[in-house]
């Protein structure tokens, strides 16, 4: 199978200057299978655009004229692709010249999904339920493939075809960022389809990402927003649904200002709720039996 390679990028004129030379070198390793390189730039106002006219012509550009998340940018990117696979990349990843070449061969397999690039020093995504809330861990470092709870978004290889039967990532419920690539995977999870991590798949995480900028306490209020969104459009057991709301008010009691994240994310609950009934129709495996595996 073919690859398309899709860098969503805002303000990131440094680090597009710094790592696309590196992605460019392994659209020349053969094994990789690249086709073409993708940069989906969400409205910059730094010299990103320029840059890749004048430096970086082979690279294929894709211009949002206003910011509209991360979501909203790697959908752009894969509804250009022409590639069976989608790999998706933060500018400030930086990949080893072969890193798609273990990576490919799970897609033997039609119901692999995603596979996730191997960040030194860091493992396989575990996901829990825990007190009402889904708890986001990591495995350890292994020699061999293994199921993931998800694959980042900035960081793993995708099949097109079931990306799309997914409807991509849900930018109407998670933008600008956060939970994206958790939802998408969780998703394909409950339709019965295959995650996994796989440890050949090298790449160099340099964490430089432009939402380092923001305010940490918006940052902070995003995330804890969309996981609330995650788990009332996903989580469909009524045992888990109950241990959710529990959870809530336990968490409202023993912090009041938490009530800002709920209004927040209580402003989306319309899409949130049709969201939800998609899920309920289209699911095939049980919230537990996905948790199960990563106990």
């Amino acid at each position: 199978m073919n690859a398309s390679v899709i860098i969503p990028n805002f303000n990131g004129e440094g680090l597009l200057a710094k790592n696309l030379p590196s992605v460019i070198k392994a659209q020349e390793f053969p094994a990789n299978g690249i086709c073409e390189i993708i940069v989906v730039d969400d409205g910059s106002t730094d010299g990103s655009v320029r840059l890749i006219k004048e430096k970086f012509p082979q690279i294929k550009l894709v211009k949002h004229t206003k910011n509209r998340g991360f979501p909203a940018a790697v959908n752009t990117g894969a509804r250009t692709a022409t590639s069976e696979l989608l790999v998706l990349l933060n500018s400030d990843v930086v990949p080893s010249p072969d890193f798609l070449k273990a990576a490919k061969r799970h897609f033997a397999n039609p119901k692999v999904f995603a596979v996730s690039f191997h960040e030194r020093g860091y493992g396989w995504a575990k996901g829990a339920f825990v007190d009402g809330y889904v708890a986001l861990g990591m495995g350890k470092e292994k020699d061999t493939a293994t199921l993931s709870f998800y694959v980042s978004g900035g960081s793993g290889v995708f099949k097109r075809s079931l990306w799309m039967r997914l409807g991509g990532m849900d930018e109407k419920l998670f933008s600008p960022f956060y939970w994206e690539d958790i939802d998408i995977c969780f998703g394909a999870a409950k339709r019965g389809w295959r995650i996994l991590w796989e440890p050949e798949s090298r790449v160099t995480h340099q964490h430089e990402s432009t939402i380092g900028r923001l305010s940490p306490r918006r940052v902070a209020r995003i995330r804890e927003r969309n996981q609330l969104l995650f788990i009332w459009k996903n989580i469909t057991s009524a045992n888990l649904i109950r241990k959710h709301i529990a959870g809530l008010f336990k968490r409202l009691v023993t912090h009041p200002g938490y009530i800002r994240v709920i209004v927040m994310a209580l402003s989306k609950l319309g899409p949130a709720l049709a969201a939800r009934r998609k899920e309920i129709k289209e699911s095939r495996v049980s919230d537990e039996a996905i948790l199960a595996k990563f106990n």
